[in-house]
């Protein structure tokens, strides 16, 4: 949140933002969903929302408007991020303890994932057919940043959130120091950039005036719900869950479709990890048709309800999006696209197996 502050203070989503002369809100929405979908692979989930979000802010000025944008977003965020392995905390989750691989991963769940997409996003395009795009009157006050100062901080604040990944793989370290080191690089490039400012001009510039401007209710938020799944997880009440599901259900899809219409209600990464140690690599092997599975429902599932993903959680606090608005508005199609990914992944396996 805070490079994306960064950024916008630099106003660096000009850059993208110069170039959609659209002003079909369709056309929009396609060309967002589609975006959002790909960089969220690239990125990841959370990071991909809260750009788009802060870019569709740039661009719609009816707020009525901007919360179709903004659940689109997150559908198409949860969908991007489910078909690779750094894409989503569950798929990484994954990864890491060796049930799937990068690039199986990415031919079995990329069909459904985009299927998950275009449901929805069929639906939401429909109810916006006609409608016309009000920018936001643009404050052509006293930004003292030029159009290098721009750039640069744009591509570089980009360039951290994308290298995360990379620092990850080549130094083992945990994503969050791949991202205070980012944070750290930008605040030097910044201070170096912006060092023979006036003092009153500088400040609004800065890294820490961009901390200052985080909303920090959201992500109390975040962390509460976080905390109350742990004790859940903590009190084994979640294992409890995966192992009743087992003994009632039986079927393996059925059970893992379960789990994915479950994590729109209780966090995926529990019930992954739930599932992780019930089914052992012995029985079930790498990239078999379990892990997946679990892949494609856990990383989408979560986009029904919009307290389901970290995703839904920052559009949220950062859209003030209501949680019965979203229910009634998008949980419908959001249901439809989870279920006919579902359906195609079911086929698909059977096909190619």
């Amino acid at each position: 949140m805070t490079i994306v502050e960064v950024i916008d203070a630099h106003d660096g989503f000009e850059v993208i933002t110069s170039l959609i002369r659209t002003t079909s809100q369709v056309v929009l929405i396609w060309l967002i969903g589609f975006v959002t979908f790909f960089l969220s692979a690239t990125l990841d989930n959370l990071t991909t929302t809260i750009v788009m979000i802060s870019l569709i802010q740039k661009l719609i000025a009816r707020r009525d408007d901007r919360l179709l944008f903004a659940s689109l977003i997150v559908i198409a965020a949860n969908a991007g991020g489910a078909w690779t392995v750094i894409g989503d905390v569950t798929t990484t989750m994954l990864w890491i303890g060796g049930q799937i691989s990068p690039l199986k991963i990415m031919s079995a769940v990329f069909l459904p994932s985009l299927l998950n997409l275009l449901v929805p996003l069929a639906f939401i395009s429909f109810s916006l057919k006609g409608k016309t795009i009000a920018p936001p009157s643009k404050d052509t006050g006293l930004l003292a940043v030029d159009r290098f100062e721009r750039n640069l901080m744009f591509y570089l604040g980009l360039g951290t959130l994308i290298a995360v990944p990379v620092f990850k793989a080549v130094t083992h370290l945990a994503p969050f120091m791949g991202i205070l080191f980012g944070l750290g690089v930008l605040w030097l490039v910044g201070e170096i950039v912006h060092r023979h400012k006036d003092e009153h001009v500088r400040q609004p510039l800065t890294l820490v005036h961009a901390l200052g401007r985080i909303d920090m209710t959201s992500i109390v938020f975040f962390v509460g719900i976080l905390l109350a799944v742990a004790c859940l997880d903590h009190a084994g009440l979640l294992s409890m869950l995966a192992k009743w599901l087992d003994a009632t259900l039986g079927r393996q899809d059925v059970i893992v479709v379960v789990l994915g219409l479950l994590s729109a209600i209780i966090d995926n990464v529990p019930l992954v990890a739930a599932t992780m140690g019930m089914y052992d690599l012995a029985h079930y092997p790498p990239d078999s048709f379990i892990w997946e599975f679990i892949a494609y429902c856990a990383g989408t599932g979560g986009s029904i309800l919009i307290i389901g993903s970290a995703a839904g959680v920052a559009a949220m606090g950062l859209e003030r999006i209501e949680f019965l608005w979203y229910a009634r508005r998008i949980a419908g199609p959001a249901l439809a696209g989870y279920l006919a990914g579902a359906v195609v992944y079911i086929a698909q396996h059977a096909a190619l197996h």
